[in-house]
């Protein structure tokens, strides 16, 4: 018999000032002993300082372990840490590259993970996976759920607002990447999910719904945002892959990153990806493009540093990226003027 294995956050806080609570969630988790925190230079000026002084003055002995990118060699670096130190629970204090190495690293040394953002920018900070730099494959792989999520909306407003219209796109991404799960089920007989299907979408509607409160410095437009990435990160634990989050725009996502590494963020290329695979399904792709619009996210090559033949060539070589995971780019297996005529009916080129 097969399992179904889901790991849930058992807490999840968001709002104004409610890092000064990491202590309070630390001992209704049990954790009253040690821990350790895995940040940046600068995450730990904005919030690892903050979490580390709060918790020795509660009696816990806390060290700090520095990242700067995510890489294997980052992960094995931390495992090594957790190994010498013990500690009762890894923090991962920053954006997504300080979130993906503690996750990982704590999943493969079998101890809890706590997150505590310090961006927007994408859904996973809450997922149950870790984009690590350098693999063969240029795409997450499975590590462990946070058993609680500390989402300060003080501290990720101070980051620059670039990084919250990108986890707009990171969410808007969803419509066609449930439309890619529900196709590889009809299509090729993959499991789908249809809970976990409509908390990605529900999360993508929210967003849409919201799109004119999410502006700079706006606090109710943020907290949309972090409830939307939240539940997309659960949706994937629920259905214990990335399948309800990620289909056919990550993929091409992915393939930009291939052709032109480190050029934008993942959620900026999503977005894109996600208007034209919308029309590719027959949704209303304008309305997505209006959507990416107001948060202020890139809708064409253009506003992605892109030339017309990057994108045209990053559509083409999509589906090859995971050839395994079937999507619309797999069923309709575009030439590149196929491709070419998808970016420029949708106004992408």
């Amino acid at each position: 018999m097969k399992h179904h294995w889901m790991q849930l956050p058992r807490e999840v806080v968001v709002g104004e000032g409610v890092i000064e609570l990491v202590a309070e969630i630390f001992q209704r988790l049990g954790f009253t002993e040690s821990a350790l925190i895995i940040t940046g230079s600068k995450t730990e000026e904005v919030a690892g300082k903050t979490v580390r002084a709060i918790l020795e003055s509660e009696g816990l002995k806390v060290e700090t372990l520095k990242v700067e990118t995510a890489t294997m060699w980052d992960v094995r670096a931390v495992e090594e840490k957790i190994k010498d130190l013990k500690p009762q629970v890894v923090l991962g204090v920053g954006g997504g590259t300080k979130i993906d190495v503690a996750k990982l690293s704590s999943a493969r040394r079998k101890v809890p993970f706590i997150s505590v953002p310090t961006t927007a920018s994408h859904d996973g900070i809450a997922s149950p996976l870790s984009s690590i730099k350098g693999l063969e494959k240029p795409y997450s792989i499975i590590a462990q759920a946070p058993i609680a999520i500390i989402a300060d909306t003080n501290i990720i407003l101070k980051a620059p607002y670039r990084l919250i219209a990108s986890g707009c796109g990171d969410v808007i991404a969803k419509f066609t990447a449930v439309r890619d799960w529900k196709l590889a089920h009809d299509e090729v007989g993959e499991y789908y999910g249809d809970y976990a299907a409509s908390l990605a979408l529900m999360s993508a509607e929210l967003v849409m719904r919201n799109a004119q409160k999410i502006k700079p410095g706006n606090v109710e437009g943020l907290r949309v945002l972090l409830e939307a990435l939240i539940s997309c990160g659960v949706a994937m634990s629920i259905a214990g892959s990335s399948r309800p989050c990620s289909g056919s725009e990550h993929l091409f996502s992915h393939a930009v990153d291939v052709i032109k590494p480190n050029n934008t963020m993942h959620g900026e290329k999503c977005g894109v990806g996600t208007i034209m695979m919308a029309h590719l399904h027959g949704l209303d792709w304008q309305r997505i493009r209006e959507t990416l619009k107001s948060v202020g996210a890139p809708t064409n090559a253009e506003e992605l540093g892109l030339t017309e033949e990057e994108v045209v060539k990053a559509l083409f070589i999509a589906p090859s990226i995971r050839p395994e995971r079937y999507t619309i780019l797999s069923k309709l297996n575009l030439s590149m003027d196929g491709c070419r005529r998808l970016a420029k009916q949708t106004e992408v080129i």
